[in-house]
């Protein structure tokens, strides 16, 4: 992994660790008001942690599936494998498949208990609250878009623009999940709930980067099945029309990537910087800087699984990387965005 990209992973896992995903006031100014001891509401905190970093490995996990070409291992079935509640994988695909389904099943209870937890550990309109709420309507829905993509055929070997929509609503809900788990972690560790209310300005500057990097990672996902269904020169021949008028869209698609990360680069810089003069606050500084380098760093993955043709190892690096960028744009705009005025803020 560079250089570069191992700092910044790094800076944002100390960050997750050391409870620096959230403002810098002490936990404590935010928990008043309710019975529920402190230690109880610490608890909350360490375990929405780990629930978020358990969904990140699903979610690579999942990646890994679309790669290898897994996702028919359990054939047309769902939630059921193959038939069977408990299958005896058969084939390596079933088992690639049938992990990522008990671990898919592990998170959504995992996110279902945070937000019973939530409800007793956070008095009524606290923004944890509503975190969890959005963390388990999300993982729902992500569970959903998976049993479609299997309950339709829209895995495996399918070329169609059936499956590349289906991609993208999957990409896109799944960061709206990642989002949701964020903000939660976030509010628990102090940060201060978001207002939009008569903040026109800031709204639309706290946009710039989760907009720039959403659209970047949509097309990003019609890449990715891209490199899974024509692996290696193959990809040359689908662009070529030598298999067909579907493949030849998908792999002439794969060319507009690399533009629209160019160009997300430089809108989402512009976003950072613009949070970093809107509102001066350690939390806005310390996101933005966090957000640029990591987009940095993603450029220069992307760069590599290009010359490479998509490597699987490398894919999975490519949408670690995405995830972390989409959690500091989502931290940005939520300390951009906060309801406490900061000192010399505007």
């Amino acid at each position: 992994m560079p250089r570069p990209l191992r700092h910044c992973a790094a800076a944002l896992l100390v960050s997750v660790s050391e409870g620096r995903i959230g403002d810098e006031e002490e936990i404590a100014i935010t928990i008043e008001g309710s019975p529920i001891p402190v230690a109880w509401r610490l608890s909350f905190l360490t375990y929405a942690r780990a629930t978020l970093a358990l969904t990140l490995l699903v979610i690579l996990w999942g990646a890994f599936v679309r790669a290898t070409g897994s996702g028919a291992g359990c054939g047309d079935h769902w939630p059921l494998c193959d038939g069977q509640v408990l299958p005896r994988p058969n084939s390596v695909e079933m088992a690639i498949e049938f992990t990522h389904r008990v671990t898919s099943g592990v998170a959504l209870a995992a996110v279902a208990w945070m937000l019973v937890w939530s409800r007793r550990a956070f008095p009524s309109g606290h923004a944890v609250r509503l975190g969890a709420g959005l963390s388990m309507f999300f993982m729902v829905t992500e569970a959903l878009v998976g049993a479609g993509l299997v309950l339709l055929r829209l895995v495996a070997d399918n070329v169609s623009i059936a499956r590349a929509v289906w991609m993208v609503a999957h990409l896109v809900n799944t960061f709206w999940l990642v989002g949701a788990l964020t903000l939660t972690v976030h509010w628990a560790a102090g940060g201060g709930a978001i207002r939009t209310r008569g903040r026109g300005g800031a709204l639309l500057v706290a946009t710039f980067a989760p907009a720039a990097i959403l659209v970047v990672s949509m097309s990003g996902a019609v890449t990715a099945l891209g490199d899974t269904i024509f692996p290696g020169t193959a990809i040359d021949d689908a662009a070529r029309g030598t298999l067909g008028a579907t493949a030849q869209l998908l792999a002439q698609l794969r060319v507009w990537h690399p533009w629209l990360a160019i160009f997300g680069t430089m809108v989402a810089v512009a976003g950072a910087l613009g949070a970093q003069r809107w509102r001066v606050r350690p939390g806005v500084r310390r996101w933005a800087g966090v957000l640029v380098a990591l987009y940095v760093a993603q450029i220069a993955v992307g760069v590599v699984n290009i010359l490479l043709r998509g490597p699987v190892w490398l894919q999975l690096v490519h949408l670690a990387v995405a995830d972390a960028v989409w959690m500091s744009a989502v931290l940005l705009a939520a300390s951009l965005l906060a309801h406490e005025p900061a000192a010399g803020g505007r």
